[in-house]
């Protein structure tokens, strides 16, 4: 029989912090700001929180880059501003889960000032530095995500260092055990104020290739050319070692000292995604795991029963965490359905998926509301990945614009100033207020499904097993003991109907609120449609 910890099936808010409430009317979203908010987290039925990175930081990605590991940004509040969030939420019986970013620093960091100097210096090799070739160009020819060469020279040391994402965030050197010990002390700053987990940026650019092996192409690349030359490449070396593995095994040693303190890791939408999810999860490695292939896959019947028939087979451990939107990528409601077509119901469609999948979930603030992606001016972007890349690629910023709130309030309720990025006025009309006061909204949906999860073990801990449907239909059944549930979703926005024969025996949850169930034997799904039930049996 398998000991099911607090984290199992756990469904997990992300809040991304500079957007989420600002209390002191500075446009920023802050520590305070969340505790004033953190009922409405509680209310919607969730097992913790994720807090995005609020340590001091120059801001040029946004927090990901980090001067201090063990402090606040002004802009954020204090350190008492945190403790009072983590009192609050374990008050209302949430876990707290922060970000840790080990796999570089900004460049303001004390310890990357320190490296530069030199070989004297007693963290010359905290980073990842190599000599020029002959001809004074880069050690080899790995690219940055964020455009350009992953290497950038240092005047004073006279060597290039690795970044793989801006040139202000230098690779740290994770196989120098001394980096490894200072991380750990940091974290154990963290968990003696009260955190139950790390969320762990970017696991698959942690450990590089140690021989510095030039990348080859990338025979699959799509034409015409991608419009980011990190795609040229087949990332052989720069990313996604097998060391990784061994990594999160001493991390993992560490934070097994610590009772039901769990780690989550982020990987990239690399190839072989759900694979690496379950070679760096278990019971000697990292807790949970979600990727970013999942939430850049195309949505279709197909992918989703290919995802689906993978995760029955590789989340044994209960390993596999799913995520649609997140800060980094563009909210689902959009990038799955570009059109708007049925926008509530696709909406619906998409929150009842991530509740019904098998593992752990991620909700991203804003998707119990069903924001769509913001629509921004070019003359507002703040991603330094969108100023890159535009026009072509907008950047991210369109999803992180701040919470609405308060409909028809100035700036949605978030702030009484200006906000860092603007609010789109689509978001304002779906702002908590309104939709707490709709029953039939989707964050009044979103709110019964997480609670309807946690009354049924098989969608907390139970196995996932396809159903023979036919295209745009896709379902499954999850199963634990003798509660057995079933899922159907109509993935097209043309109504369907599916034949008795199709159909196992089972009861629409009603209370859900969904009105699809079946009638004489045949069940007919609206455009986007759902239905979940119990299956006939259960007890």
């Amino acid at each position: 029989m398998r000991v099911h910890e607090w984290w199992h099936g756990a469904v997990i808010y992300e809040v991304y912090l500079p957007s989420f409430s600002d209390s002191n009317g500075d446009g920023w979203g802050d520590l305070h700001g969340l505790l004033q908010r953190l009922e409405h987290i509680s209310s919607l039925g969730v097992d913790a929180v994720w807090l995005t990175p609020f340590y001091p930081s120059p801001m040029e990605d946004m927090g990901y880059d980090i001067a201090a590991f063990c402090d606040v940004d002004p802009r954020f509040g204090k350190l008492a501003d945190f403790d009072a969030v983590v009192a609050r939420a374990h008050a209302l019986g949430l876990r707290v889960i922060i970000d840790q970013v080990w796999a570089h620093t900004a460049a303001t960091h004390p310890w990357f000032q320190e490296s530069t100097s030199g070989d004297s210096s007693a963290k010359a090799d905290w980073y990842v530095w190599a000599d020029a070739r002959p001809d004074g160009s880069p050690p080899n020819n790995w690219l940055s995500v964020f455009g350009g060469s992953a290497w950038q020279w240092h005047p004073v040391r006279r060597q290039y260092y690795l970044h793989h994402f801006l040139p202000s965030q230098p690779k740290l050197d994770l196989r120098n055990e001394e980096v490894l010990n200072a991380h750990f002390s940091n974290a154990e700053f963290w968990l003696a104020r009260g955190v139950d987990g790390f969320r762990l940026d970017a696991i698959d650019f942690m450990l590089h290739d140690g021989m510095l092996r030039d990348n080859p192409p990338n025979p699959n690349r799509a034409e015409p050319a991608p419009w980011n030359p990190f795609r040229f490449q087949r990332h052989l070396y720069d990313m996604c070692q097998p060391a990784n593995q061994e990594l999160v095994t001493d991390l993992r040693r560490f934070i097994d000292r610590f009772p039901e303190v769990v780690t989550l890791g982020e990987l990239s939408s690399e190839a072989g995604a759900l694979g690496r999810v379950a070679a760096l999860t278990g019971r000697s490695k990292l807790h949970m795991a979600y990727t970013l292939g999942v939430m850049k896959t195309a949505f279709s019947p197909t992918i989703l029963r290919e995802a689906i028939a993978d995760a029955a087979i590789r989340n044994q451990l209960d390993g596999l965490c799913w995520s649609f939107s997140n800060h980094d990528v563009e909210r689902a409601a959009s990038r799955w359905n570009p059109g708007g077509r049925h926008r509530g119901a696709f909406a619906l469609l998409q929150l009842a998926m991530l509740v019904t999948l098998p593992g752990s979930a991620c909700l991203y603030q804003g998707e119990e509301l069903g924001l769509p992606q913001a629509r921004l001016p070019a003359s507002a972007t703040r991603d330094p990945f969108g100023r890159t890349f535009s026009p072509v690629y907008a950047g991210r910023d369109g999803a992180r614009t701040p919470m609405p709130w308060i409909a028809g309030a100035a700036n949605s309720g978030f702030s009484t100033a200006p906000p860092w990025l603007p609010i789109d006025p689509a978001h304002d009309a779906l702002a908590v207020d309104r939709q707490a006061a709709d029953p039939d909204s989707t964050l009044a949906c979103c709110r019964r499904l997480l609670h309807w999860r946690k009354s049924h073990p098989a969608l907390t801990s139970g196995g996932v097993e396809l159903l023979p449907t036919a295209d745009p239909v896709v379902a499954w059944r999850r199963s634990e003991g003798n509660d057995r549930i079933i899922a159907i979703f109509n993935t097209s926005d043309e109504a369907q109907t599916l034949s008795p024969a199709t159909l196992p025996a089972f009861a629409a949850a009603s209370e859900l609120g969904f009105g699809a169930a079946p009638s004489n034997g045949e069940l007919r799904l609206p455009p986007f449609g759902v239905c979940l039930g119990t299956e006939h049996g259960n007890r």
